[in-house]
């Protein structure tokens, strides 16, 4: 047990000072500020899933970080990737829940001056705002100011819910063009890549160049990774009935496990987000002999057989050091679905034998690592008590496990 609560001490260690480890990743980019003054810089990029409302710079790689916000700087941008400019615009808050909307059917603006991101810049711009749950869009033409295209959901009675789309009818008067016909206005959703690919088709019908700020696809989004564990477990039991020679240590023991992790990343804030769940497999079995604590002159003999499914679902944050390099913090509620598991005490003469069921309660996990090109990695796992005997009034019983997990991602 002691050795376990050094490696949980070292995982808590570790995981309050890998963020001093993590590379601030700064990428070539711009602003203009209010003199219309271009500014060539670094940007960090945050990879915004909310429209920002301040962005950090530095004006070379061995300067200090400044700030500049929407009030000092009309327009920024990370080359090739994104790019932002400020608007002073209309804006609809409107909810979107059933239990938040309302019977009006125009939307209620108000006026805010916010960075609008753009999406595609030609002949005709589009431009995204997203707070939360909150999204609209904007465009306008080579001859117009920016406005909002029209939307919202609102109730015509109790639970029935209409649409305004008027952003149909606003697109089909101000974007015409001989292969956009009716029908495929009229089949727009008010969702980013349905207008989105509405507007690159119309900037191809009309020969215009246009560049998509948006159409930088993730990858990798998705990762299965086969792992092997080396785990250190330990299990205890003990009979709260009586007050001495009622417990069977099993000590620790050594054992393998393997398991299949699958893991989605969440397509923002540069990918350092994921959430993961991973069934393993994993037993340990032991014997003990002890005093037999209602003969003195007999022993006990005491077997475990438990092997089980694990199943962590966690949630993990990377930090990158460079291109190839990235550590990573998890946590993770692991369920156990135990395998027909047992625990058997007999008395060596066979005079009396107890068989308990084991029945398993949930815990958690906490993990630290390391990976390789995307490809190999290495963590250190440690798993919180986990009982055994949830079905006993009168048995108290352990599991602990610590882990070395080898990882190899092949998709």
């Amino acid at each position: 047990m002691k050795m376990k609560k050094n490696v949980a001490l070292i995982l808590i260690i570790l995981a309050f000072s890998l963020k001093g480890y993590s590379q601030i990743i700064f990428e070539k980019g711009y602003f203009i500020n209010n003199s219309n003054q271009k500014i060539d810089c670094l940007i960090k990029n945050n990879d915004w899933k909310n429209n920002p409302e301040t962005f950090e710079y530095k004006l070379s790689e061995n300067s200090e970080p400044a700030i500049a916000d929407v009030k000092s700087a009309k327009e920024f941008g990370i080359y090739s990737i994104s790019k932002y400019i400020r608007s002073t615009v209309k804006i609809d808050k409107s909810k979107e829940n059933l239990d938040d909307l309302s019977y009006d059917k125009e939307p209620t603006y108000v006026e805010e001056v916010l960075f609008l991101k753009v999406l595609v810049e030609g002949k005709s711009n589009l431009y995204y705002y997203v707070n939360g749950n909150l999204q609209r869009f904007y465009y306008n033409t080579d001859s117009s100011a920016i406005e909002p295209l029209v939307y919202k959901k609102y109730l015509v009675s109790e639970n029935v819910v209409e649409e305004n789309n008027q952003f149909k009818r606003q697109l089909w008067a101000d974007l015409k063009c001989p292969t956009i016909g009716i029908n495929k206005v009229e089949n727009l959703h008010y969702k980013k890549n349905s207008i989105l690919n509405f507007f690159m088709e119309y900037n191809k019908c009309s020969n215009s160049n246009f560049t998509r700020y948006d159409g930088k696809v993730k990858k990798d989004l998705v990762n299965l990774t086969l792992r092997a564990h080396l785990n250190n477990s330990s299990a205890y039991i003990r009979n709260t009935a009586y007050t001495r020679n009622s417990t069977a240590d099993f000590g620790s023991k050594s054992t393998l496990g393997f398991g299949i992790e699958a893991e989605y990343i969440f397509p923002f804030n540069k990918n350092k987000w994921s959430i993961f769940v991973e069934p393993t497999y994993q037993n340990f079995k032991a014997e003990i002999i002890t005093d037999d604590f209602f003969v003195a002159t007999k022993k006990l003999i005491s077997n475990i057989n438990y092997s089980s499914i694990e199943v962590p679902l966690g949630i993990r944050h990377y930090l990158f050091l460079n291109k190839n390099s990235k550590l990573f913090i998890n946590a993770s509620y692991v369920f156990d679905f135990n395998l027909k598991s047992s625990i058997e005490i007999r008395r060596d003469d066979n005079t009396y034998y107890n068989s308990l069921l084991v029945n398993t309660l949930n815990n958690t996990s906490f993990g630290v690592g390391y990976k390789f090109k995307d490809k190999y990695s290495i963590e250190t796992r440690y798993q919180t008590s986990r009982t055994l005997l949830s079905d006993y009034l009168f048995w108290d019983s352990s599991y602990t496990t610590a882990s070395l997990i080898f990882g190899y991602s092949f998709f």
